[in-house]
């Protein structure tokens, strides 16, 4: 995993013209429910923001293969639940990790339609709620709703974080071989952040303020 992160990373520092496709098939590797468990596609995601502030790659076509990137993987994952679900059952990775569907559909008829949208943060059910959804019958406008909306927040919590805490470093004044750690660490550190505020109710609180519920999933019209 290492290695493929290592490769990734230098390869479009060395050739930023690749920056949207390696960005596009790392956010769609996470996102797609057959190559999630075996992607490292945060971490490369993550690291790949640390490039930007000092001009090795650009920001722009980061950002939209990342984004574009999610929103293909986590559609195409949906896609096949919906023509395919009762196939890929028996399917790997699901012979290797069966309760990984079932934790998938109980998430998804929990949250409904905000499942696609809140599942996007929940790393290994990131790509099995997609096909769960579409195994169970999400209408593909409130699919694509959640899909679109996600991305556009996941792709940029992942990808600007490193660029911000190296900036912060730089006028901050932080020697320049202390500025790759100090980024890790400021990402670390939000990422503690976030795990507290979910674990401290945050799920609830966006519930409420969407005025969305599970039994929504299945009220909306083709």
């Amino acid at each position: 995993m290492t290695d493929l992160i290592d490769t990734a990373v230098h390869f479009i520092a060395v050739h930023s013209a690749w920056t949207f496709a390696v960005m596009f098939i790392t956010a769609f590797g996470e996102s797609f429910v057959f190559l999630s468990l075996l992607f490292p596609g945060t971490a490369i995601m993550v690291a790949a923001g640390l490039l930007v502030p000092g001009g090795a790659i650009p920001l722009l076509p980061l950002l939209a293969g990342g984004i574009l990137g999610a929103v293909f993987g986590d559609a195409t994952s949906w896609w096949l639940g919906r023509g395919y679900g009762s196939l890929l059952i028996g399917r790997w990775p699901f012979t290797r990790h069966p309760a990984l569907l079932f934790k998938g559909e109980a998430f998804f008829r929990r949250y409904g339609t905000l499942s696609v949208f809140i599942g996007r943060f929940f790393g290994p059910l990131r790509a099995v709620i997609p096909l769960s959804a579409g195994m169970l019958g999400m209408p593909a406008r409130a699919f694509w709703t959640a899909n679109i909306l996600s991305a556009l927040i996941w792709a940029p919590a992942l990808l600007l974080p490193g660029s911000l805490a190296v900036t912060a470093a730089r006028l901050l004044a932080i020697p320049p071989q202390w500025r790759v750690a100090a980024g890790i660490g400021a990402i670390l550190l939000g990422a503690i952040i976030l795990y507290a505020a979910r674990r401290l109710g945050w799920l609830r609180a966006l519930r409420r303020w969407t005025g969305l519920s599970g039994a929504e999933a299945g009220d909306e019209d083709q």
